[in-house]
């Protein structure tokens, strides 16, 4: 269900223009967020509480940014304590076994326009499967306190039975949405 978170942080650089941030958790500026089906009649939020990662990017070579995000996974929260204990328990995604997500990135696809694809491989349930992210580059720039930050939307569906969790009710998939602002190192 993470991933991603897993996954639009960019880490690793690649090119030397490339410019190298740490996401911003500790200031809230940046979240990983799920919605799943709930028996098909509506549907189930939550996110992820703690997340960390890293990422690289250059406006002027897209293809050289990387991230790297790893998700504590035992702090899924769906705002109902005995419901996240279920999707934690051995039920679904057994988070007292698999307690850690990692996204890490493979490739970089600058679509135009602000619009990336960013590929790479997601750890989540003791499987890694490649997954893609949709990503929208929202800006970068200095902030009030003499820094630069540098932030950024995805997108992207995970299919349970990729990563051996068992469907959740009718719903074979979770919808995965990232914001990530990262601070520049």
């Amino acid at each position: 269900m993470l991933a991603l978170g897993l996954a639009v942080a960019m880490a690793t650089p690649l090119a030397a223009n490339a410019a190298d941030y740490v996401i911003d958790t500790q200031g809230a500026h940046a979240s990983i967020n799920f919605k799943v089906s709930h028996l098909g009649y509506s549907f189930i939020k939550g996110r992820f509480n703690k997340f960390e990662g890293e990422f690289s990017y250059d406006p002027a070579n897209v293809t050289a940014s990387s991230v790297e995000v790893t998700v504590d996974t035992t702090s899924l929260d769906s705002n109902h304590a005995e419901r996240d204990k279920h999707i934690r328990s051995g039920d679904f995604i057994d988070a007292g076994k698999y307690s850690e997500a990692v996204f890490k990135s493979t490739k970089v696809v600058d679509k135009g326009d602000g619009k990336l694809e960013i590929m790479g491989d997601l750890t989540l349930h003791g499987e890694t499967k490649a997954i893609t992210i949709d990503a929208d580059f929202i800006g970068q720039g200095k902030d009030p306190w003499g820094g630069e930050r540098a932030g950024f939307m995805g997108t992207t569906r995970l299919e349970l039975a990729d990563f051996n969790i068992p469907v959740m009710g009718t719903s074979s998939y979770v919808d995965m949405e990232l914001h990530v602002e990262g601070k520049k190192k």
